[in-house]
């Protein structure tokens, strides 16, 4: 008998076939058998009706220390991702000097929003090498296969120190140095290396992360180490768009050189680009100069969201007016005591009033545009961007400021109503014209990070619901591969990605029909009680992680088969 039988799915295989009705045989932590399984299984799971799928892979997340307090990677492991790539954007937990993790820690705070009390609290730390950190991890329980880049800023600190923030040259003997760190990380089990270019990453003092001024030849010589392996990827989080001018002049130095070191190095290098509105065309540019590079030899892979990448807002978490004296004492107060606030329709004017008096304001507080705010309601997440979602629509039709429909529509939902705030990729056009390139890798959902202040982590579920049910943007089979093998290729996670005999047993059982994901909650459940935004799913019958079910009809079973991946 086998461990586990399939019986009757549309087997969707991750190759970008289109769906073949099939069982699937699996044996301990393998797929055997993919097709008419004659052999009975010890458990048999009714697939009839629904797709069955290879587990999807996130390969842009931060989830680096939420797994040693939350080995179920939630709720990624409730959206049928069942492997994680950690390590993204330059920021990492290794390589670290003994007495200076509270650095590390303080500075994945300042770029992704993980409070460093936290991360103090819940790592048990004891490593140095970034090969100590991925066995550390690995001898604890984890619910999903887990595999990690080493970061350029964690990497300059150990190496340079305070003159890893310069913007001088680092030495030769510094890049000497960042080489053999790197080594024993690839060597240690790490996908590759990550670096940020970016300046809107900053340590906690306001200064650029280290790596962000790192000259070309020095990443090059980090990239060269991947070379001499044969393995390894480059991901990179560029200044594209940044203080650019009307020359595209950062813009065109980032590609030209993310080309070079790919094509020196014959890896494939992955980097962000994402649509904004601020900056109209250069996505399209982008993709236009990807094709170029491509077609001279170069590996670049662009990455995006599915959606927009937005802060939620929400009298759990933050609000729009949070920069006004009256509201920042609301949300001083305790979660209980904001909604016994505003239950009083005094207290409620006077901040309506407070918020429709003209004001002074900058800055990442100041209040945003009605107009480009949404409602999110409790419920279904729609993430509906159209102008008739919008909090100056709702202030419309209630014939009121938008200040005063949002506490209304606050209070009506008992505190749990959201606004949903896209900051980049607002145009879904754009976004559908770059999911369906071939050149670009679905992801950037940054689960794990930007914990109280977004939540993307469902972004799977979205991409399978709304571009490919709703929309039919894509096809089932092209869809499913973005999702799996895409990623499972990019990152050189072996047999993932995809199902087929031999290759390990990540399932999802989804009914497409039925799949939705919910509006955002809040939970106080990262160490010392931080808060966190959390998204349930529907619509998993089962996912899989190496044979054994940690989700059974979309709730976790508690059990923990996660294995850390290394490449080759």
């Amino acid at each position: 008998m086998h461990d586990i039988v399939i019986r009757q799915g549309d087997v969707v295989d991750g190759t970008g076939a289109a769906p073949v009705r099939a069982d699937v045989a699996i044996d301990g932590d393998r797929v055997t058998e993919v097709g008419v399984v004659e052999d009975a299984g010890r458990r048999e799971i009714d697939a009839a009706g629904r797709f069955v799928t290879p587990g999807f892979i996130d390969v842009h997340t931060h989830l680096d220390a939420q797994l040693f307090w939350d080995p179920a990677a939630t709720p990624s492991s409730r959206h049928g991702v069942t492997t994680v790539v950690m390590g993204n954007c330059g920021v990492t937990f290794a390589p670290v000097r003994p007495g200076q993790e509270s650095y590390l820690a303080g500075m994945m705070e300042s770029v992704e929003d993980i409070p460093a009390d936290s991360i103090m609290a819940g790592l048990d730390w004891g490593w140095e090498t970034y090969g100590e950190y991925l066995r550390a991890l690995g001898r604890r329980e984890i619910g999903v296969n887990a595999g990690g880049l080493i970061g350029h800023s964690a990497l300059r600190h150990y190496v340079m120190g305070e003159r890893g923030l310069d913007e001088a040259p680092a030495t030769a003997e510094d890049v000497r140095a960042m080489a053999a760190v790197v080594a024993e990380a690839m060597d240690g089990g790490a996908l590759g290396f990550s670096t940020s270019r970016t300046f809107m990453h900053r340590v906690p003092d306001g200064r650029p992360v280290p790596g962000t001024h790192a000259a070309p030849e020095e990443l090059e010589a980090i990239a060269a180490v991947l070379a001499e392996r044969g393995r390894g990827t480059f991901q990179v989080v560029p200044r594209i768009g940044e203080r650019d001018g009307a020359e595209r002049r950062n813009s065109i130095a980032e590609m030209a050189w993310m080309e070079r070191v790919s094509r020196a190095s014959r890896r494939p290098l992955t980097f962000s680009i994402m649509q904004s509105d601020r900056r109209p065309g250069l996505w399209s540019w982008v993709m236009d100069e990807v094709a170029a590079a491509r077609g001279r030899g170069a590996d670049v892979r662009p990455m995006t969201a599915v959606r927009g990448s937005a802060i939620v807002y929400g009298l759990v978490a933050r609000t729009p007016y949070d920069a006004l004296p009256g509201w920042a004492a609301l949300m001083a107060e305790p979660y209980a005591s904001r909604l016994k606030t505003l239950a009083d329709p005094a207290a409620r004017e006077r901040l309506a009033v407070e918020a429709g008096r003209p004001a002074d304001l900058s800055g990442p507080l100041a209040p945003k545009e009605p107009a480009k705010m949404y409602l999110l309601p409790p419920g279904p997440a729609a993430y509906d961007v159209s102008p008739g979602n919008s909090l100056a629509a709702e202030a419309a039709r209630r014939g009121t400021s938008p200040a005063r429909a949002f506490l209304d529509y606050t209070v009506e939902t008992g505190g749990l109503g959201l606004l949903y705030y896209p900051v980049l990729n607002q145009d879904l056009d754009a976004v559908a014209a770059m999911i369906v390139n071939p050149d670009v890798v679905v992801g950037v959902a940054d689960a794990g990070a930007h914990v109280a202040l977004t939540m993307d982590a469902g972004n799977s579920t979205y991409f399978l619901k709304h571009w490919v049910r709703d929309r039919e943007l894509l096809g089932i089979g092209r869809a499913v591969r973005k999702l799996t093998l895409e990623g499972a290729d990019l990152f050189g996670v072996p047999g993932r990605g995809v199902l087929r005999p031999g290759a390990f047993a990540d399932v999802n059982v989804l009914d497409l029909d039925a799949l939705d994901l919910d509006a955002p909650e809040m939970a106080a459940d990262l160490p010392l009680g931080a808060n966190r935004f959390v998204q349930r799913a529907r619509g998993y019958d089962y996912t899989l992680v190496n044979g054994a079910v940690i989700v059974d009809h979309d709730e976790p079973t508690g059990l923990l088969p996660g294995r850390i991946v290394t490449p080759g």
